[in-house]
């Protein structure tokens, strides 16, 4: 079903049984996967692959016991230029994927997040809201990037890692803040990133790690809770 609301550009393959909801844009050459649904408002550039039974542009949803309401007035999904999206998939309105991103199967971006160019988010990684990842991030398979994060460019996270923003898990007596992850930083596989820290540029983070305190640039840190080594 196709919206005659809908703007579709030339050269655009549509799957089987697909949905494009009202006032959809899509650009150039656009490869769309069966059983995909692409809601209301969303903007998808050229060159961009879809894969099958994903979800975009899904709007907002709560229950009163949540204590962070998303809020229903949201922009909507923009997808830039040449980015790839995997099957399965489910993005919400309020992010935008910059050129190049690259989505693996899976995966879970929720509203209020901005990914910069080049950067890749790995199959069954979850990315929580209002938060910002930078231009040729690697984040890899079964990552879950917590809410209120801040990863700059050229960062790389490990297989299964886990990041967290509510020091004392839903008491309500602590604003949420995710880790603050700078540029050039390598995080291993399963390593555990603590609310509110910082890691400084160039740093480097053990597989396995548990991150309780700021790391200084250009240091490495290991173990159960993180110590910096020579």
């Amino acid at each position: 079903m196709i919206h005659s609301s809908a703007i579709i550009g030339a050269n655009v393959t549509i799957g089987d049984n697909v949905v494009i909801e009202e006032h959809v844009t899509i650009g150039d050459n656009v490869t769309i996967g069966h059983h995909v649904v692409i809601k209301k408002d969303t903007k998808i550039g050229n060159f961009v692959q879809i894969g099958e039974l994903t979800v975009l542009g899904k709007p907002t949803s709560s229950n009163k016991k949540m204590a962070r309401k998303p809020g229903k007035a949201l922009d909507p999904l923009v997808i830039n230029d040449h980015v790839v999206i995997g099957c399965n998939s489910v993005l919400y309105r309020g992010v935008r994927l910059n050129s190049g991103v690259f989505v693996g199967d899976l995966s879970s971006i929720r509203e209020k997040v901005v990914i910069g160019e080049d950067s890749i988010i790995g199959r069954n990684a979850i990315v929580e809201t209002n938060t910002t990842i930078g231009n040729r991030v690697t984040i890899q398979t079964g990552c879950y990037i917590t809410a209120d994060m801040v990863i700059e460019d050229e960062v790389f996270i490990g297989p299964c890692c886990s990041s967290s923003n509510d020091k004392y898990m839903g008491m309500g007596n602590f604003e949420h803040r995710g880790p603050i992850i700078k540029k050039g930083v390598k995080i291993g596989n399963n390593a555990t990133l603590l609310p509110a820290i910082t890691i400084g540029e160039n740093a480097i983070v053990g597989a396995g790690s548990v991150i309780t305190k700021d790391v200084p640039p250009n240091r490495t840190v290991v173990g159960n809770p993180g110590r910096i080594i020579k």
